[in-house]
């Protein structure tokens, strides 16, 4: 599953280096989670870390882009072969 910010963020910006994978950028009003990008942390914490320090607890995870823990792994292993390849 990918997480979600909802339109709640006050864009405090504590989330955004927060993201080992650079997965949350500034949108026109708020910061969004690119799906592409997000594992959850998998691979990284124990737990979004994005949740953790958000002080408004405004990430959630997203409906339109479930994945299992499964999936979250590959995409976490993709994205480092990627990374490591540039």
């Amino acid at each position: 599953m990918s997480l979600k910010i909802l339109d709640t963020c006050v864009n405090c910006d504590v989330c955004e280096p927060a993201c080992p994978n650079k997965a949350i950028s500034l949108g026109e009003e708020y910061y969004v989670i690119d799906p592409a990008l997000c594992t959850e942390c998998v691979g990284h914490h124990d737990e979004p870390q994005c949740v953790v320090v958000c002080p408004v607890e405004c990430i959630i995870i997203d409906p339109d882009h479930t994945e299992s823990p499964a999936q979250l792994e590959l995409k976490y292993r993709s994205l480092m072969t990627k990374e490591s390849a540039a």
